[in-house]
């Protein structure tokens, strides 16, 4: 990574603007990783890569287009230029596009406040082979696992720089270390399985991997002679582990591009009560530390925090510049995009309001239902929020765990779903998505 990302970003910049782009952005990444599997002991597979990319985006007039390159010699990069150049020229007009006025522009071009980057030395491949040794030997060690389908260890490192035309410059540097563990019980067809995994920006802040390999185990256990739930209309508890996907259903509901085409259930929901009473859903890309923090979007303009449900009632859309001057409104600095694309509307960090149960209080509140600790597929509906998926987890008698199921279907629809949740306390502060587990009404279980 001996490359200079802001020279080469704006010399592409002044290619784009040579070959014709009234104006161009330019984005470049560059990043490494190692990651490692074993198996029975053993270094199963260890894979390290390194790689540079450089994404332009040219705009003549209200036609853009896109190009990519992991090669960056001169000739490589004009001939970028000219074939991004030429390529807008025969795009359709679009009268949305269009980069950010300087006015609104970040003013911070760096994530040294966000503390995104653990500067100490790169994890040695057998420090990451010994973690994952380690995992792996403390999930064989629960009584009842028969034996561990993967324990892996990895770190990654990647740079990014945003320049354009209309004066902006900035980047900065992320990086990643994480541990995980699936192991079995059970023989054949009678097999259960399940897994445990923590990713940290900094390799002091991981859970020793012992105890990852430990709660692997445990969990897997717990699962042997799984069976299928009853058939009918039960009350659901969706564990602390899958609760996000149900707010992430919302989040892509609430997304600025599914607004604008016309294809989501809560097309007519601004300023409507989408949750409970009492409840907030809050974006916040500057938790320190957090995977999902970012100084400034794929637009440049400046992240900030944003309410995009309070008190149970709908706020915002989720914009970038093009879908907000598609809907008349202003962007929520939410742009993203990679090399090879535009930029698009994306959520970073966000938090649920939490409740003031724990999820074993919940269950004896629930007293008979399901407690979902694991998702398969999913069939959505986003123009009607109509909701299938496939689960298992426990079935619960009197407020507690009776049996492990499986293969069962959950069917509703996302509308009632939603605003009949009721959060536990127990979201996970370290991640980017803070969602306790969620107690949901009106679902139909398919079981036996």
């Amino acid at each position: 990574m001996a490359h200079s990302l802001s020279d080469l970003s704006q010399q592409l910049l002044k290619m784009a603007k040579s070959a014709g782009a009234d104006a161009a952005d330019v984005l470049a990444a560059d990043g490494r990783s190692v990651s490692i599997d074993v198996l029975g002991g053993k270094l199963e597979h260890a894979e390290r890569s390194e790689g540079l990319e450089v994404g332009l985006r040219v705009m003549v007039g209200q036609r853009q287009a896109c190009v990519s390159s992991s090669l960056i010699d001169p000739d490589t990069l004009q001939n970028m230029a000219e074939r991004a150049v030429f390529m807008a020229s025969e795009a359709p007009e679009d009268p949305h596009i269009g980069l950010a006025d300087a006015a609104q522009l970040s003013q911070i071009t760096d994530a040294a406040a966000l503390d995104l980057y653990d500067a100490s030395a790169e994890p040695e491949a057998q420090a990451l082979e010994e973690d994952a040794k380690r995992a792996e030997a403390a999930a064989l060690a629960v009584n009842g696992v028969s034996q561990v389908q993967s324990a892996s260890a990895g770190y990654g490192t990647r740079r990014i720089h945003l320049a354009a035309s209309n004066g902006f410059a900035g980047g900065y540097q992320r990086s990643s270390r994480s541990t995980s563990c699936v192991a079995i019980t059970g023989e054949g067809t009678a097999m259960e399985r399940d897994y445990f995994g923590e990713a940290r920006i900094y390799q002091a802040d991981l859970p020793d991997a012992a105890d990852i390999g430990r709660i692997a185990g445990e969990r897997t256990v717990k699962r042997a002679g799984a069976r299928k739930p009853k058939t009918g209309a039960y009350p659901v508890i969706f564990d602390e582990r899958v609760a996000s996907s149900l707010i992430s259903h919302l989040l892509s509901a609430a997304n600025g591009a599914m607004i604008a085409r016309g294809s989501s259930w809560l097309m007519d929901a601004m300023g409507e009560m989408v949750l409970p009473k009492g409840l907030d859903l809050i974006e916040d890309p500057h938790r320190v530390r957090i995977s999902g923090s970012k100084p400034f979007d794929a637009e440049a303009l400046a992240t900030a925090k944003r309410d995009i449900i309070k008190d149970g009632v709908l706020q915002s859309w989720t914009l970038d510049l093009a879908n907000a001057r598609k809907l008349g409104m202003q962007s929520t600095s939410s742009a993203a995009r990679g090399t090879s694309s535009p930029p698009s509307p994306s959520i970073s960090n966000i938090s649920l309001t939490q409740g003031d149960m724990t999820l074993d209080e919940m269950l004896k509140d629930m007293g008979t239902g399901l407690l979902v600790t694991s998702m398969i597929g999913s069939t959505i509906n986003p123009n009607t929020g109509d909701y299938s998926r496939g689960a298992s987890g426990f079935w619960v008698e009197n407020g507690e765990r009776a049996y492990p199921v499986n293969e069962c279907t959950l069917a509703g629809n996302l509308r009632d779903m939603l605003r009949s949740i009721r959060p536990a306390n127990d979201g996970r502060a370290h991640l980017s998505r803070v969602v306790p587990s969620l107690a949901v009404e009106g679902l139909i279980l398919a079981g036996e």
